[in-house]
């Protein structure tokens, strides 16, 4: 088709830009899942990337935009599953401040099932 508006992803060619950027965040997120358990842990370097990819994920698909293919609900509630039971088993040992656990907990969990429902809808 082309061009199909004026607006930045208005195009085949920024929907590939775009597929290719969803493709790399979730590439990421499978990786990660897949991987070592430790490098998920909170104080870890994919422990703090995952929920912002999958935020990041979130937000472009709210947008609408062609190119954005989230993954199957189950796969998300799987990584749920995976990324809260490494979380849960080692948050205390980094001593969180009070409060700060129950918060990050909530917003972890919100993050995965609105991301689930969001592929539910597609």
């Amino acid at each position: 088709m082309g061009t199909w508006g004026a607006g930045n992803f208005d195009s085949d060619t920024a929907a590939d830009h775009l597929s290719a950027l969803v493709h790399r965040l979730l590439g990421e997120v499978t990786e990660a899942m897949a991987g070592d358990p430790v490098g998920i842990e909170p104080d870890e370097y994919d422990g703090v990337a995952v929920p912002c990819n999958l935020e990041l994920l979130l937000l472009l698909s709210e947008r609408g935009w062609v190119g954005v293919t989230l993954p199957a609900p189950e796969v998300i509630r799987q990584w749920q599953e995976t990324y809260m039971a490494v979380w849960e088993r080692t948050i205390d040992g980094l001593e969180p401040g009070d409060g700060y656990k129950d918060e990050r907990r909530a917003v972890l969990t919100g993050t995965f099932e609105r991301l689930a429902e969001a592929a539910g809808a597609r």
